[in-house]
């Protein structure tokens, strides 16, 4: 089975190894169908301090790596 990829902004670097990815979708009302933006965070493990608040990078799911990080980041976008 592929591993899930999701493009999002990072919203936070300030951790040591992990940052925080904003992943923006467009939803539709069922009954209205009116379009609307529903945003999700997650967090991500990277080695490396490239990466700063607003860029766009990809992150690919992987293995857990703590409680709550489940993703890799991948490449800048």
């Amino acid at each position: 089975m592929p591993r899930r990829k999701l493009t999002g902004t990072i919203v936070s670097n300030k951790m040591q190894k992990t940052i925080v990815i904003k992943v923006e979708r467009i939803k539709e009302h069922p009954k209205y169908k009116r379009r609307f933006r529903v945003h999700k965070k997650y967090k991500a493990h990277y080695n490396k301090g490239e990466y700063s608040v607003g860029d766009r990078i990809i992150i690919e799911e992987c293995r857990p790596l703590s409680k709550d990080k489940r993703w890799r980041v991948i490449k800048k976008v």
